[in-house]
């Protein structure tokens, strides 16, 4: 008992102890967490509109919000949350309550349209100019009308219930951050298609973010990486996301342009004030449904509001265009045409009474196909998603290559977790065993044993710290850097107990040229995990940053309290 309290009044000790201390609370680890943590809120969908908000991708994981029940029914994980979803019946009112407040939000019906062989009268809006004087002075207004038109009558019939648009997953037990390989998800490596600036590389990088969170994915990682040769790249990472979709998404430029007999009108970006996502003004169109011999196809539409400098493009692009009469409805004689990286995506006709007027408002449609009916729709929608987040975000100032993609099961994940722990607390024990039957002293095998446990928490609460994800690069990292500290710690104890043969040698001296030998062995590690620190890209990176810090906390930290420890268990 005396020894384990001058053990503790050692200064290295208490540093270290303090180091523990600080580590504990940034790891903030709860086993018994229950419920499920809101990663991700669809725009529009009813949980967005009911005012649950996108969690921010660099909060920390037990700051995220976490569901708690659903209609009083408790949600202890994902298996309760899916078993409630799927129950769900159409216009069913659901109340949320969550570990910070309680939302109210209807499920939304999920609709099939079916075109009859039969028409009906519909009114519709139509916007038409016509000249006024007021005060002798002739003035142009805008004015819409309404008139009656003959279009196929459809059936509208409820086949199930829309996802209120939440994704969710287990609430986090501790604020450490698991990387792709153990939670699941999409890891992508872009390279530009020609060589850019840092600016453009900025541009590139805020770009990717936000088409990334305008298309309602949250838990990702968007940096510049690069190579020995000077090459860089772009690191997307995205946790529980479709790795098909993604690729597809951050792969393409998303240049778009409108052209009316080749000339450019309008472009995506700046020339878009706003786009219609939802409501009346976005949508399938009902007579948009198509039936042929493989399958289905269907038509979607939104509004989107145009730049003064873009409206007034479009009136000179079509001022002097001809019109034509067909099936007794008049066009212009040239269609808007639309252009995704330069493909002809869909030409809409202009309709006579729009030439050379300023439309701030101009309606965008395009298309989807499936086998079935409801796979058409499913596809039409994604297609129109895609659209929106283009028109919203803009273009990128480069083409960007797809260098590397790779997609992760969160399942498997879950199974290396518990194996890597599993195999972790094995190794350490068998280590233990290791040194003692080495030393035949349990004053040199218990001190090692704390001392690897100290250093692994220290790297974990760096990490939960800093925001650094643990991947099993990362892991490789710690395990590297735990077997070099057993390494040093079997360095002190040999030059300690190598002492007692030999008087020459005080405590301090022992200790000196042990630590001569352990500040080699760390300025080799720095060295050579410094180039991979530098040009690694994805999981060389988060190796050598592993290892390197690992390996930094226990020189300065770790290992001088071990040779405190065992200074005073030797001692006699």
């Amino acid at each position: 008992m005396s020894k384990l309290k001058a053990i503790v009044k050692k200064v290295r000790v208490i540093i270290l102890l303090a180091f523990l201390l600080f580590a504990v609370i940034a790891i903030n680890p709860n086993p018994w967490q229950e419920g499920v943590a809101i990663r991700g809120v669809e725009k529009n969908s009813s949980a967005y509109l009911a005012g649950i908000e996108n969690p921010s991708p660099n909060s920390p994981p037990r700051s995220r919000e976490v569901i708690r029940s659903m209609n009083d029914m408790p949600i202890r994980n994902e298996a309760d949350y899916y078993e409630f979803i799927q129950g769900l019946e159409p216009n069913q009112t659901i109340r949320i309550t969550t570990n910070r407040d309680t939302y109210r939000l209807t499920a939304r019906p999920e609709l099939a349209v079916t075109v009859l062989n039969e028409t009906e009268q519909k009114i519709v809006e139509e916007l038409i100019q016509e000249n006024r004087t007021v005060n002798g002075t002739v003035i142009t207004e805008n004015r819409t009308v309404q008139k009656y038109v003959d279009v196929p009558k459809t059936e509208t019939e409820v086949i199930g219930t829309q996802d209120i648009g939440l994704s969710i997953y287990e609430a986090p037990t501790t604020n450490i951050r698991k990387g792709l390989d153990l939670q699941g998800g999409t890891r992508v490596i872009l390279a530009p298609e020609n060589k850019i600036t840092s600016q453009e590389m900025n541009v590139v990088i805020s770009n990717l973010k936000e088409r990334l969170n305008t298309y309602g994915l949250s838990d990702i990682i968007v940096k510049e990486v690069g190579d020995l040769e000077g090459n860089s790249y772009i690191l997307v990472e995205i946790a529980g996301a479709n790795e098909e979709e993604v690729k597809d998404l951050i792969s393409r430029q998303g240049k778009f342009e409108a052209k009316i007999d080749n000339e450019t009108v309008f472009r995506g970006g700046d020339d878009i004030k706003s786009v219609s996502t939802t409501g009346t003004r976005a949508g399938l169109d009902p007579q948009g449904y198509g039936r042929y011999q493989e399958g289905w196809t269907c038509r979607f539409y939104f509004v989107i509001t145009l730049s003064p400098n873009a409206a007034e493009r479009q009136a000179e692009a079509t001022k002097d265009l001809d019109v034509i009469t067909e099936n007794g409805e008049s066009y212009l004689s040239k269609k808007l045409e639309l252009y995704l990286d330069n493909n002809l995506v869909d030409a809409l006709n202009i309709q006579a009474d729009l030439k050379g007027k300023e439309i701030t408002e101009p309606q965008i449609t395009g298309g989807g196909s499936g086998k079935t009916k409801q796979e058409a729709e499913q596809d039409c929608l994604k297609s129109m998603k895609r659209l929106q987040t283009i028109l919203i975000t803009g273009s990128l100032p480069v083409k960007l290559e797809v260098v590397q993609t790779e997609g992760v099961s969160p399942v498997l994940g879950k199974e290396f977790v518990k194996n890597a722990i599993l195999i972790a607390l094995v190794a350490i024990a068998a280590v233990a065993i290791v040194i003692f039957i080495r030393f035949r002293r349990w004053e040199v095998s218990v001190p090692v044993t704390f001392t690897m446990l100290s250093e692994i928490i220290l790297m974990l609460g760096f990490a939960a710290l800093v925001g650094w994800n643990i991947d099993i690069a990362a892991i490789a990292g710690i395990i590297v850097a735990a077997g070099t500290g057993v390494d040093d710690q079997i360095v002190i104890a040999d030059e300690v107990l190598r002492g007692k043969t030999d008087v020459t040698y005080n405590w301090k001296q022992k200790l000196k040229k042990a630590f001569f030998i352990i500040m080699g062995a760390y300025i080799t590690t720095m060295v050579a995990m410094a180039p991979l620190l530098v040009a690694g890209a994805g999981m060389v990176r988060g190796f050598a940053l592993t290892t390197m810090a690992g390996v930094t906390f226990g020189v300065f930290v770790t290992r001088p309290a071990f040779a405190a420890i065992i200074e005073q268990l030797l001692k006699k």
